[in-house]
């Protein structure tokens, strides 16, 4: 039963409901009391539903959910190293709860990786480990509550200086290619690419007639890919002429290859996503020592430098948003794009006659 009284220089409603009392005070009116005592009951008798945020999930949903998002946004590269790491991770929790994970556990695995690794490899490792939880601690996600990573520091290590072989060796891995793995290796040479970036080449990124291709890669994580134009110098572009002529109407790509998918079960054909090993084996047969793809960048940058172009082409070529990114590339390293790669086309033409005898220029 509601009682409603004036108290003071307001009216007030008083009533219990469900074992509890509930009053209010200071309105004008009687009425007004009466109205805002009729919405406290329905209040009372209709409390809002509360969605609870869990708070905890099992370590092996959230690893799953985590790679979700980064094959959505990221390139297959770090998709693939994230997969890599994942299976360490889930011989040793796969079973647990995050909640039950602790720093110390985290700790133990990333020193057991600096011994067994390196400690880079281990730094790699807790910082993959820190953005999943973070990911899974997060608004608006929010399923776990705890980040064992917090407060566990990175191991120092030393910062080698990175192999850039010389021009000779390059030369020499290049000529013990078979045809096919040659046009690889000077299309990523002469246009300056990234391995991913030649990867996903396709026909309709080249244009033969205006002698320019575009070139696309992801730079931040989780953006959209960025084009870049790339001029071509006659080596660059006889190569793609003729593959051009040659090409299978029914592949979109520059570079495929027929393999093997374990998630088909049977051959099918695509694109390039790793050739690690072709380099290992070129280096191998070549005699000298073992080097990347990415080297081919530092190669043709040093050169185009060597020759006085402008660092902002080498700059814009490269597809560096950084300038200090660009001078680290440059070790001892147009007007138009076009002039700076027609320069870099001359040096390969010198360097591949004086090869046999020795001398490069």
């Amino acid at each position: 039963m509601s009682q409603y009284f004036k108290k003071g220089k307001g009216w007030r409603y008083d009533f219990i409901l469900k074992g509890m009392r509930h009053t209010d005070t200071w309105f004008k009116t009687k009425r007004e009391a009466k109205k805002a005592e009729a919405e406290k009951r329905k209040e009372v008798l209709n409390p809002p539903v509360v969605v609870k945020t869990p708070t905890d999930m099992e370590f092996l949903e959230l690893v799953n959910r985590r790679l979700d998002y980064v094959q959505e946004y990221n390139s297959v590269r770090y998709y693939t190293n994230h997969i890599y790491a994942a299976k360490r991770w889930c011989k040793l929790w796969s079973k647990m709860l995050c909640s039950e994970i602790t720093a110390d556990m985290i700790q133990n695995f990333i020193y057991r990786q600096k011994k067994s690794v390196s400690a880079i490899s281990a730094n790699m490792q807790l910082t993959m480990l820190r953005a999943m939880f973070n990911f899974g601690s997060t608004h608006p996600r929010n399923w776990i509550s705890n980040n064992p990573t917090v407060g566990l520091a990175f191991f120092p290590f030393e910062k080698k200086v990175k192999y850039v072989p010389p021009i000779e060796d390059v030369l020499k891995v290049i000529n013990s290619a078979d045809p096919g793995s040659q046009d690889y290796l000077w299309v990523i040479a002469l246009t300056m690419a990234r391995m991913s970036e030649i990867n996903s080449l396709a026909w309709e990124d080249i244009h033969l007639k205006e002698r320019f291709l575009y070139l696309y890669t992801r730079k931040k994580r989780g953006g959209s890919l960025t084009p870049r134009r790339i001029a071509m110098n006659n080596k660059l572009y006889g190569i793609l002429s003729r593959r051009y002529a040659e090409r299978d109407n029914d592949k979109p790509w520059v570079f495929w290859h027929r393999y093997w998918s374990r998630k088909l079960g049977e051959f099918t054909e695509g694109p390039y996503i790793d050739r690690k090993q072709l380099m290992k084996t070129l280096c191998n047969r070549a005699g000298v020592k073992y080097f990347r793809y990415h080297p081919l960048r530092h190669f043709g940058a040093s050169l185009l430098d060597h020759q006085n172009v402008p660092i902002g082409d080498i700059q814009r070529i490269l597809g560096h948003e950084n300038r200090k990114t660009t001078e680290i590339y440059l070790h001892s390293i147009g007007n138009s794009q076009q002039a700076a790669m027609d320069i870099l086309d001359e040096k390969f033409e010198k360097t591949k006659k004086k090869e046999g005898s020795g001398v490069i220029a």
